[in-house]
């Protein structure tokens, strides 16, 4: 992974002196709460319901055991002893004290980590697919360029202060889109052209909240040595032209659909005529520097399905679940990717404690090189573990609820904290969860129905990407009170779509109940091995919501 030069340490250092004197500044009244906040938010900081939320960085998701240990015990001393990891691959501490943050974020410095630009409207952590690097079908590795767009966009003056918030993904494998790429302001998927050349199909517009949107295609091919400058490019267009009026239509996805596609192309390639083949041209020494981060780790010369493995497969029905679900294909004989779930029954989706994240950095130091990843679904992932260690792995894990083997079905969800925390919800999304997790709790029954995505937001700005899961659930209010509003037909792949509102909202109790009336319509007309997404397309909306709003007899 990424290691700090002198320049990288001396820039996150000195934030978090100016950050500690903007602070003190503040709490001496010298500072406004109108000139601290957008110095807070582009230090992580929020105001919650309850107490600050500090979002901590974990760049294209990749995490050293020492840095999650540093996590821990940052997480023990500063705050409740527990952290949340989101979709965006970055920490959440949702109890530290305002005061504390600057040495918060100075424990962070000393490795390698910060919060700098994790909010505030503003270029974001760049994110890409938790298996990169490890998967047998990827054109190359992306992480490179993940880092080559964090260090362009980290304190890029110009757009320190965007109309608002800005999120790139990455996507290097032509089978799977695991980064959710398609709903990005920029998306960008890695190619090879016939002369086996490095680009990138550029993807624009894309995003969630109160206008959701799948992105549409600005460019098809983008040699990578000019993949700043026409990001420099869009970003220009964007500031210059995007709305500040109205935050609600502020995205870059609003200025796309106001402009239409070509008329917004027209203004970006008219913009890059100015910096084509100028100062943030990448040279080919650039990519060959970035590269030298991301070599393999020492692998052993293995054989696929050991003895052991191939007896516990046999003999093991909860291990041969866990492997079939929560593993993954690994580039290199002998090895496999291992997903940690943070879905354990009556654990909010997302959350880990000090205890399971100290474990989880111990099966990374014994079992993985001593990295983890972070998934856009909210779990954690070994990267790299011997398929001779799996049974190890898998015991350990079941110790601290890390295999629960569901990946990918209907109960591991992405959930956002809704309303316990968050004062921009309007509804809670825990319980949600809960509720869904106690009632879907056959794995017979899980594993019948299948692949299914389902996701939770306590309010509009998604946080929980309901608009792309299969199955989405947001939380509204009416008059005060609770309320639930289910779409389906949502998707975050290469076939990306946005969900189709049911129809009226439900009340919190009923949310269990009206998902197993979707069920049984879904197993009622599905065809053999047919996911749910491929039945909705099949026959529509209306037979699941006949049954969703059908009347008791």
């Amino acid at each position: 992974m990424y290691q700090y030069d002198d320049i990288d340490q001396q820039l996150v250092e000195e934030r978090v002196a100016q950050y500690r004197d903007q602070t003190r500044r503040y709490l001496n009244k010298e500072l406004s709460e109108e000139s601290f906040l957008p110095l807070r938010l582009q230090n992580g900081l929020y105001v919650q319901r309850h107490a600050p939320m500090l979002r901590i960085a974990i760049p294209y998701g990749m995490l050293s055991s020492t840095q999650l240990r540093t996590l821990v015990d940052i997480s023990q001393r500063y705050d409740r002893g527990y952290g949340h990891f989101t979709t965006r691959q970055n920490l959440q501490l949702n109890w530290p004290k305002l005061e504390e943050v600057p040495d918060i974020l100075a424990e962070l410095a000393q490795v390698q980590m910060h919060a700098v630009q994790t909010s505030g409207n503003c270029i974001r952590n760049t994110t890409t697919d938790q298996y990169a690097g490890v998967i047998k079908d990827e054109v190359v590795d992306p992480r490179p360029y993940c880092e080559l767009i964090r260090q362009w966009s980290t304190f890029h003056p110009e757009f320190a202060f965007l109309p608002r918030k800005f999120k790139i993904a990455v996507n290097a494998t032509e089978s799977a889109d695991r980064a959710a790429t398609q709903v990005h302001d920029i998306g960008l998927h890695i190619r090879k052209n016939e002369q086996d050349e490095i680009g990138f199909k550029i993807i624009v517009g894309g995003g969630l909240g109160r206008t959701p949107m799948v992105g549409v295609t600005i460019k098809e091919f983008m040699p990578r040595e000019h993949l700043l400058t026409y990001l420099d490019a869009i970003l220009r267009v964007y500031n210059q032209q995007g709305r500040r009026d109205n935050k609600y239509k502020a995205r870059i996805k609003i200025l796309v659909k106001a402009l239409g596609i070509d008329e917004f192309r027209r203004r970006v390639d008219a913009e890059w005529q100015h910096l084509k083949g100028k100062e943030s041209t990448v040279p080919l020494s650039e990519f060959d520097r970035l590269n030298r981060f991301f070599t393999e780790p020492n692998y052993e010369t293995l054989e696929n399905q050991p003895s052991n493995l191939t007896s516990k497969l046999a003999d093991s029905a909860g291990f041969a679940r866990w492997y079939q679900r929560n593993t993954f294909e690994h580039k290199k004989p002998g090895y496999r990717i291992v997903t940690l779930t943070l879905k354990k029954p009556g654990q909010a989706p997302g959350d880990a404690t000090a205890e399971q994240m100290t474990k989880a950095a111990d099966l990374a130091d014994q079992y993985s090189f001593g990295e983890l990843r972070v998934s856009h679904e909210q779990n954690l992932v070994l990267a790299d573990v011997r398929q001779d260690a799996l049974i190890e792995v898998w015991e350990a894990a079941k110790q601290q609820g890390f295999a629960t083997p569901t990946l990918g079905l209907l109960t591991d969800m992405i959930c956002c904290p809704g309303g316990d925390f968050c004062n921009l919800a309007n509804a809670k999304s825990i319980p949600i969860a809960d509720q869904i997790q106690d009632t879907f709790n056959d794995l017979d029954y899980l594993y019948d129905l299948g692949d299914i995505d389902l996701n939770i937001s306590g309010c509009m700005n998604a946080c929980g990407h309901h608009h792309v899961g299969n199955i989405g659930i947001l939380g509204v209010d009416k008059k005060g009170e609770e309320f639930y509003q289910i779409s389906i037909g949502g998707a975050s792949g290469h076939d990306a779509s946005i969900g189709k509102i049911l129809g009226p909202s439900f009340g919190q109790e009923q949310i269990s109940d009206i998902i197993q009336k979707l069920m049984n319509v879904y197993v009622e007309h599905r065809f053999e091995e047919e996911r749910f997404i491929d039945t909705y397309r099949r026959i529509g909306i209306t037979p699941f919501k006949e049954a969703a709003y059908a009347k008791a007899h």
